[in-house]
């Protein structure tokens, strides 16, 4: 048994069910986070639910990855620029957000952090899963 790859395994197992609760949270009680985006009634729940599915869609990468972190390498290095998009976006957002919007900007700032330490996680994962050369290029044959 390789205990860095079952290590890698663990890191990238944290982020899929931090992401897979947030998204079984915001399907079935939106009511209780659309005010924290600013959203209310039937419009804010349905946007809700709709993160709810991009939080599942976004997962199929991170879910390869975790079946095999060093077979599927290039699914761990999509799964780590997508968290690296996630951060830099919502950050961009966060300061682009007038002070005034206190709720929101808290609601943005806690995918912030909740998406860099994800980021930092899948990052480890990459590192202790390791592999020769450590591109992406890697896994294509030939």
């Amino acid at each position: 048994m390789n205990f860095r790859l079952w290590l890698a395994r663990l890191s990238i197992a944290i982020v899929v069910v931090w992401n897979l609760q947030a998204a079984t949270a915001f399907f079935l009680t939106p009511n209780r986070f659309a005010p924290g985006f600013e959203l209310s009634g039937l419009p804010g729940e349905t946007a809700i639910r709709g993160m709810a599915v991009l939080f599942v869609m976004w997962n199929v990468p991170y879910l390869v990855a975790l079946w095999h972190p060093r077979r599927h390498r290039l699914s761990l290095w999509q799964a780590l620029v997508m968290q690296a998009i996630g951060v830099a976006g919502e950050s961009y957002i966060y300061l682009t957000l007038p002070a005034a919007h206190g709720v929101l900007r808290t609601s943005i700032l806690r995918f912030m952090v909740f998406d860099a330490a994800g980021l930092v996680l899948l990052a480890a994962a990459l590192v202790l899963a390791g592999r020769r050369g450590g591109f992406p290029e890697a896994d294509f044959p030939g």
